[in-house]
């Protein structure tokens, strides 16, 4: 499994990504900055105008909206470029305008002499702070791939694993043949977002498949838009092994089985593969139980306690009947 981390997002690349969606207009002559997007925040300047620096983070994009514009606009000239002078002591990112306010003309002049990109948007502050924190934490999110298949079961998320021909993109295709939905086959997209592992398919082989001899095809053409997703939770591994007889297998499924992927635990089924064993309705009955353990319905654990209960029970008839006896 390789982990990425994109740890550098220039501002050449987040102008390009969110242009239009966020309605984006260059001020300055160029986008090129020194300095490139490294942290999923955004900071508001207004205390570093009023000359306040201590607290001054200045590694993060810059974002003037209508309190800080009119606290700027009510500064005589002097007092103005002063202020704005503040914000280029320490090299920055980029300075974003809200709401499609004006700029100052010396805040255009000072961020050109600096090499700062000055950006602005049409949009209202607070919904394009959100817009765009969500937009950096996607980017910023730890990452993933992994050679999988993944496919929504009755909901819960299985992610198909095992070593290379074993069969998995197989299996993905029997599910959604039998009304499952593909996210993902051959390789899958992991992010973490929060404590939740999202899975996706890469842009270039989203809803193909290889199947072997055949070759590729298109799920969606074949079966629908109902037959795919874009995204879906990973909730379970369904790790998949040829079988050996050597093997100790579990059988019983008391002790549950976890895998560390990006940080977060989730489910581990280990499945042996042997010719004729029909591992689709093992999936649907792996995606069900799951749903069951998480509504605190455990199968295993009831078999075990209703076992241990006859034993029990047994135990105190064998006593009784011996003290009768006697």
């Amino acid at each position: 499994m390789e982990d990425s981390l994109r740890y550098a997002y220039s501002i050449e690349q987040f102008y390009e990504d969110c242009r239009d969606e966020f309605k984006l207009e260059l001020l300055t002559p160029s986008l090129a900055s020194a300095v490139a997007i490294t942290v999923p925040d955004i900071h508001r300047p207004a205390f570093a105008l009023t000359g306040f620096m201590e607290f001054f983070l200045h590694e993060r994009i810059q974002m003037l909206g209508e309190t800080e514009t009119v606290y700027l606009r009510s500064l005589d000239p002097g007092r103005q470029r002063e202020a704005l002078s503040r914000l280029f002591q320490k090299p920055l990112p980029c300075i974003i305008l809200t709401k499609g306010l004006e700029p100052m003309p010396d805040l255009v002049a000072l961020a050109t002499e600096h090499g700062v990109p000055v950006i602005r948007t049409e949009l209202p502050t607070t919904p394009f702070l959100h817009m765009l924190t969500d937009h950096l934490e996607e980017v910023f999110a730890p990452r993933s791939s992994v050679h999988a298949s993944l496919v929504d079961v009755y909901g819960v998320g299985l992610l198909f694993s095992g070593q290379s021909g074993i069969g998995k993109s197989e299996i993905a295709l029997d599910l959604v043949e039998r009304g499952h939905r593909l996210v993902a086959d051959d390789v899958v997209e992991i992010i973490k977002r929060g404590n939740v592992l999202m899975g996706k398919g890469s842009e270039h082989l989203r809803h193909f498949m290889e199947i072997r001899g055949i070759g590729i095809i298109n799920v969606m053409d074949i079966f629908g838009i109902r037959s795919v997703r874009v995204q879906k939770r990973i909730e379970v591994e369904v790790r998949l092994e040829v079988w050996d007889p050597k093997k100790d297998w579990d059988r019983l499924g008391l002790d549950e089985k976890y895998v560390d992927i990006l940080g977060v635990k989730i489910r581990q089924v280990v499945i042996p593969i042997y010719p004729g064993k029909n591992i689709t309705v093992i999936a649907e009955s792996i995606s069900l139980n799951h749903m069951l353990k998480v509504y605190g319905i455990d199968a295993a654990k009831r078999f075990n306690k209703q076992l241990v209960d006859m034993m029990e029970s047994d135990r105190k008839t064998r006593r009784y009947l011996k003290y009768d006896t006697e």
